[in-house]
Formats: C-alpha cells, structure tokens, sequence
C-alpha cells in the first residue's frame, strides 16, 4: 500500500454496537471509525444537544437580555463579514425579535473599520442610540472596542468562538472556548453560540410568565441558518454540531426554510429537496461570504432576513453576481502568485508566503487556500490595507495550528505582528508592508520547528476497500444524506481497478471506466490529463451524479497511482 494512501482504524465491537442498535454496516463501520462509540450519536434529535446550562455565561446573558426585553432597550448586535457571523447576525435579530426585543444590526465593513469591534464602531452602535451591544462571531479580541463603548454607557455582551488571547474583554462572555467554560463542544460556530443565548433566554422568559398570553417563539425555525453557517465556517462536526446542521438540512429539505435561503439554492441552481452538506460549504455559504469580501455584508444579512421569496431572489441575485466576480478576481490573484513561485518549491521550505500591491483584500482568504491545495503548506496572502499596513489570512495543515504558529512569532517578535487571531486551520493578522520578508523569515523558521518532513506530504486517510457489488448508486445516495464535514471526514475508499477505457471531458478532465470483480463503473479524474495506465490503485468517492434529469452513479477519483 502506498505512503499516500492509509485506512482508518475502527474499532470492531463499536462497530457490532452501532450494527446492534439498527445502523446499516457500511455506516456502522464509518461511524465507528470517527470515534461515534454510543448508539444514542446515530440519532439526531435536539434533546441530545448538550444544556445551555453547560456553557459559561449564556444564563448570565439571558438574564440580562430579558431584562432587556421588559424595558424595551434598545440592543444593536455588532456581526462579524463572514457567512457563520451573517448567520449568526440573522439568528440574533430574528430571535430576539420573536421574544418582544427592540433589536438592529450593525455589521463592520471589511475595508472601513476592519475586524471585530472596534472603537470606531462602539463610537457608531453609541451614535444609533443602543443600550446594549451584543457581538456575534466576534469580540473575544476586541479589548479597546468593548472599553470605547462601556466608556460610552452601552453595556456589552460578547459572544464569539474564536480562541481567546490571555487578555479578554472585561465584559459578560458567552464562548466555549473561554476559561474556566467546560462546555464539551469547543467547536460551536459562532451562530451556535447564539443559538444557545437564544434558548437560554427562552427559558429566561418563559420563567418569568413572558409567554402566558402569547405562544412561545419555536427556535426550531433558526436551524436552517444555524446549519448554514456552522458548514460554511468549516468547525469541527463533533456530535453537537452534527445535532444542529442535520436538523437545519431536514428543514430544508422539506421545504421549511427562509426566503433566503430558499433565494440562494435557486440561484446557485442546487436542489433544496436534496440538500446536503456540500451545498452550504459550496454553494450557499460562498455566495453570502462574496458580499463581505468586495462589498458589505449587510447585503447578505439583507437577504437571510427577507420575508418574502420576490425580496429573497432580487437580493440572493446580486450575491451571486458578487460571487462572479470574486471567482475572476479569485482566479487572476491565484495566477499571479503562482507566478511567484517555482513548480517544484526549494527543499526544507515549509511555508508559502504571497504578497502584491494590487491583491484584494476581500480574497486573500480563498487564494491562501488555494496555494495551501497547491503546494500542501501552511500559506497566507496579504493585501494592502491602510496606513502602511498589509493584513494577511492564512490557511494550514493539520500537522500545523496555524494560530498557535503566529503565537509563537509574536512572542519572538513583539513588534511584528501588530494583531492576529483564527484557529487551527485558519488564521488572520495585520503587519506592516516594511516587514513582510521579516514575517515570512519568522514565520518559516516557526513552522519548520513544528512540523517534520512527512507531515508535508499529503496523505489520503480512507475507510478501506468497498465490495464491488456495494458500489452502487443507493450507497451514494445513502451516504450523501448523511452529515459529513470537517472533523467528521466524508468517507472515501481505496481499491484497484482495470481501466477498461478512457476519454477526454473539456480540456483538464478525463472520463475513466474501471472495472472490480466483473463491475464497471464510470469516474471522473478532475484535473488530469495524463493518459491512465492499464491497472491503477485509486482513492474514490461513489457519487450520485445528476444530468438531464438522470441520476447516475459515478466515482470521483481523488487520488491514483499506477498498481
């Protein structure tokens, strides 16, 4: 077997419990792999969420959001410019709207005002007349914006995901991932955290006789756009969250989800009766982030909040002309810094670091990416921003944390990194122009302590080998209505096959048709135009292909090599 291509381990009696408790023994064995031991994690029902006692803080909000709601105060929430804070923007206003709240959003505009809470915007939430200031999917780093607004008598309440510095905010926080929180899902997106406010304070008001001479708000109805942003965001899919994002899929595949999002699957011409996973990461949440990438995110907001499906489309149009755009501008920057580097990059260089004037700062993100794909290292693309400043966003391996990495050079170099912030996988900061070539030393000589050389090759973890007669068009199907996605890997196999013949699709494409044990099945090997020898070892997914109204199976070829 090749070092490129590893199984899963899984572990055999967990399996036997799953495949005990009803599961079907292919998704016994894959659930048993990702570390699913207990029958109770193959349903999906809210009741197995974990308590909103659990997480720090989100009692504490309640109550003071219900005090709130009795006086009529008026509560401005402050969004981060991506699709988990646009969602978690959408959640908050609609929430606190149901239980009786006077509520309005403000959203900082990438270009303007930057990242997070900045005393700049407290100056704006204070000039709006807010009482309380709410963040979502934001604030944990937001120290001089939270000190400018309590100067300014709004009281603030944070709630956000991110990783924390060692110096918070000296404010109310609800976050997972603060000190001293032992809620057990640390990957709760930010519209998660929001989600939990909201029961919370559900809870809050019921027990107050909120809800004696009118009926309950059904939080149920929010799942749509907290499953949204939980897949766009890309947190890891750990048993809570698979809760949430499977909820929000069978709301919208029956047809029970907001305009919106409705407006988004039209023009991303996705299907919402089949909607999966793939479609938040890939269609929807790319077209809401377009907005906060080259213009405003208020516009995406707009459209998640719509209340009528003519509303709906007029808005989910312009995203997607956004989303063109940004594909073009996307493309001609990936060029561009491909163009700054050799094919093959030096040996022992562990890091790619890309920088020009004329980059767009709204994409640096995607093109890091990008490059991470290209050349599987830990990459980030700065853009110019104001005052002499560049701000960078980067995307890792998963031999590296990516911010605990920028930790570490921060630390060695005090006044280099002027402030950063992200996730494992994930990261952004600001720096001066002077010091990129001083960063990318750093950076590198940081990153080359914390990985070895095998952890720079790209490795293919798959579930094993799949019986030919099992390759079939209703295991794909099966299998895409599952929930899968970071930290709960979607399954692919390894096996060998004859190739039977082969043909050109476009001009980077090939169509394969291999055969296993007397079947044959139809694959598509994207970005290939290599002539395929006659036996190869492949990495595949069996996929539910449609086209022309017909749906047909057909394996995606991830990786192969000749057997």
């Amino acid at each position: 077997m090749s070092n490129k291509i590893q199984i899963r381990s899984y572990n055999p009696d967990d399996c036997n419990t799953l495949m005990a408790a009803g599961a079907d023994p292919l998704l016994a064995r894959l659930f048993a792999a990702r570390a699913v031991a207990e029958p109770h994690q193959l349903a999906d029902k809210l009741s197995g969420l974990i308590p909103f006692t659990e997480l720090k803080g989100c009692e504490e909000a309640a109550c003071r959001l219900a005090d709130a709601v009795a006086r009529r105060e008026n509560i401005l929430i402050v969004a981060d410019y991506d699709a988990d804070g646009a969602t978690a923007c959408a959640v908050a206003v609609t929430g606190l709207r149901s239980m009786g709240a006077a509520v309005d959003f403000l959203v900082p505009n990438r270009f303007e005002h930057g990242y997070g809470l900045t005393p700049e915007l407290a100056e704006l939430a204070a000039a709006q007349g807010a009482q309380i200031l709410m963040t979502v999917d934001n604030g944990i780093a937001s120290l001089a914006g939270v000190a400018r607004a309590q100067v300014l008598g709004l009281e603030v309440i944070v709630t956000d995901h991110h990783l924390p510095a060692e110096q918070v905010p000296d404010c109310l926080i609800v976050n997972p991932n603060q000190a001293g929180c032992t809620f057990a899902s640390k990957s709760l997106a930010g519209v998660g955290v929001v989600f939990y406010v909201l029961m919370a304070l559900r809870a809050q008001l019921r027990a107050r006789g909120a809800f004696s001479d009118r009926p309950e708000p059904n939080l149920g109805e929010l799942l749509d756009l907290v499953a949204l942003g939980t897949v766009a965001d890309v947190v890891g899919l750990d048993y809570n969250n698979r809760i949430l994002v499977s909820q929000g899929l069978k709301r919208m595949r029956s047809g029970k989800m907001r305009p919106g999002i409705r407006a988004l699957f039209k023009v991303a011409r996705r299907d919402w009766r089949k909607a999966q996973p793939f479609d938040m990461g890939f269609a929807l949440g790319p077209r809401i982030n377009a907005a906060g990438r080259l213009e405003d995110m208020s516009l995406g907001i707009a459209c998640l909040l719509a209340e009528d499906d003519e509303t709906a489309e007029a808005l989910a149009g312009q995203l997607n002309d956004l989303n063109i755009e940004r594909r073009e501008i996307e493309q001609s920057m990936l060029q561009d810094a491909l163009d700054s580097f050799p094919e093959v990059l030096p040996a022992g260089q562990t890091t790619v670091v890309a920088y020009r004037d004329d980059f767009h700062q709204g994409v640096v993100g995607i093109v890091a990416s990008r490059l991470k794909e290209r050349f599987y290292r830990p990459a980030i693309v700065f853009a110019p921003a104001d005052n002499g400043e560049v701000r960078g966003s980067g995307r890792s391996i998963p031999a590296l944390h990516l911010r605990d990495a920028l930790d570490l050079v921060s630390k060695r170099h005090p006044d280099l990194i002027l402030k950063f912030g992200g996730h494992a996988m994930a990261a952004g900061l600001s720096i001066r122009e002077e010091n990129i070539a001083a960063f990318q030393t750093a950076f590198e000589q940081a990153v080359r302590e914390s990985v070895r050389e095998e952890d720079l090759s790209q490795t293919y973890v798959t579930d094993g080998s799949l019986a030919a007669a099992d390759i079939t068009l209703e295991r794909a199907q099966t299998l895409a209505l599952q929930v899968w996605g970071q930290g709960f890997a979607p399954p692919s196999f390894t096996d060998e096959f004859a190739v039977v013949r082969q043909q050109p699709m476009g001009v980077n494409h090939k169509k394969v048709w291999l055969r296993k044990d007397g079947f044959e099945f139809e694959a598509m090997f994207w970005r290939c135009t290599e002539t395929i020898p006659e036996r190869i070892r492949t990495v595949y997914r069996p996929v539910a292909n449609e086209w022309r109204n017909q749906t047909e199976l057909q394996l995606y070829i991830d990786y192969w090599e000749a057997a």
